[in-house]
């Protein structure tokens, strides 16, 4: 058979034919996480996404860490080289429905958006995902190198009951895997009119506290030297007010340089804030990675007013940078200060990928051959993705769910947000953009 031939009767590929409709589907799937098992799970989900890995002959697992809190996984693709590991998660954190103009389990799809809870974290990239590789898988298409999907559960509360047991208990499913790529990096903001994609290449540690401070009951006239909320709302009002020094990361001096340059001004430590102010409304991310941050966010003490109670309580959420590990925990030690106790219900390490390599430029290659005008860079993300766990299997990290926004969409509000939601043809463009990616790490070096 001629080449012609060949190409008049091969399958076209449409990798972004599905992935409005796949989106809209696993929205309308409620995931919520609450923190506790008490929600709904992820079972439904996961059942659902290995229907549709199964279906196109890709054959999936399901692992379940308590009842209802399952992940897939699933081995697609040849032996030709070092693994590589494409994850998302599928559950989402809870959402008030008075407060939608949608409802959040909706998906719907109105004045050119996906609507609903989980359209940009992160069942936008699962649909992607799945789109992707369910259009090659039935072209044919399959990459050589060993790929691994993954579908978390409890990612929203940490992945402990999701990517950290996959990691733990079956570290056989990510044999021979080097390179990871999942979520929130790929997105487009745009800089004095310049459309710039950011990469994940770091992320800030997590250490959500509990403080308690312990005192002498009483009653609440009397004199009391001894009084455990005085001693917690100490603690609290020195960690809130505290200012945290400007320190860059190789990741944040790479992002700010980029923008320097659209700007005209070289990038320094002094300029940095107001570097990261020509992000617009996605300075409020940025702005949080160029330092050590600390925020109280829960009060518990007393139960009645004339009763000074024994115990009290507060809860801070600290994020830490790659590297700046000892000066954080040494900091908040003089803050906290003596008499409180500290406990850690989720601590987890920062982690920073050199930005280089194939893999590097394969993502950039991607971007650009969809948006030939734009600038791609690295940047470090505030909050923290099931990466942390993977990375404990020595992976290289990245998060990569491409993504070309309009310039007035505020998109980092919508995570956790209101009225989340996602464009259409965003989906569409990350679909394409995330099969160029998978055709170009699939070449040999």
């Amino acid at each position: 058979m001629a080449d012609s031939e060949i190409r008049e009767t091969a399958p076209a590929a449409r990798p972004d034919a599905e992935v409005v409709q796949l989106c809209h589907d696993l929205i309308r799937i409620d995931t919520s996480n609450y923190g506790e098992d008490d929600g709904p799970g992820e079972r439904k989900a996961a059942e659902h996404v290995a229907g549709l890995l199964d279906e196109v002959g890709i054959e999936a697992r399901l692992y379940e860490s308590r009842p209802g809190r399952t992940s897939v996984v699933a081995r697609w693709g040849g032996q030709d080289g070092e693994g590589l590991l494409l994850h998302g998660h599928l559950d989402v954190v809870p959402a008030a429905a008075e407060d939608w103009q949608v409802h959040p389990f909706s998906g719907e799809v109105r004045d050119g958006y996906v609507w609903g809870r989980g359209a940009v974290d992160m069942k936008d990239f699962d649909a992607m995902l799945l789109s992707v590789v369910r259009d090659r898988q039935r072209r044919g298409d399959v990459p050589r190198r060993p790929i691994v999907l993954c579908f978390t559960a409890d990612e929203e509360a940490g992945g402990h009951l999701g990517a950290q047991v996959l990691v733990e208990q079956h570290p056989e499913e990510f044999e021979g895997v080097t390179e990871a790529v999942g979520e929130v990096g790929g997105f487009s903001t745009t800089v004095r009119g310049r459309r710039m994609y950011l990469i994940e290449a770091a992320e800030k540690g997590m250490a959500w506290m509990r403080l308690t401070a312990r005192g002498r009951a009483g009653h609440g006239s009397m004199i009391n030297g001894d009084n455990a909320v005085a001693r917690i709302a100490g603690a609290v009002a020195r960690i809130g007010a505290h200012e945290w020094p400007i320190r860059l990361t190789p990741t944040m001096e790479v992002l700010l340089a980029s923008v320097g340059e659209i700007a005209g001004v070289e990038a320094t430590p002094e300029n940095a804030r107001d570097l990261v102010e020509e992000f617009g409304g996605a300075a409020r991310m940025l702005g949080a990675v160029l330092s050590n941050t600390t925020n109280p966010t829960m009060l518990r003490a007393g139960y009645k007013v004339n009763v000074i109670p024994t115990e009290a309580t507060a809860h801070v959420d600290g994020r830490f940078l790659p590297g700046f590990e000892d000066e954080f925990f040494a900091t908040m030690a003089e803050l906290i200060g003596e008499g409180i106790e500290v406990d850690y219900l989720s601590r987890q390490q920062p982690w920073e990928t050199p930005y280089e390599g194939r893999l590097v430029d394969a993502m950039t290659r991607s971007l650009l051959a969809e948006d030939p005008e734009a600038v791609v860079a690295p940047y470090l993300m505030s909050g923290g993705t099931d990466a942390k766990h993977f990375r404990a299997l020595g992976m290289r990290a990245f998060g990569f769910a491409p993504l070309r926004l309009p310039a007035d969409l505020d998109f980092t509000a919508l995570f956790h947000g209101v009225d989340e939601r996602v464009p259409v043809d965003a989906l569409e463009f990350g679909a394409r953009v995330f099969d160029r990616f998978l055709a170009d790490a699939d070449t040999p070096a």
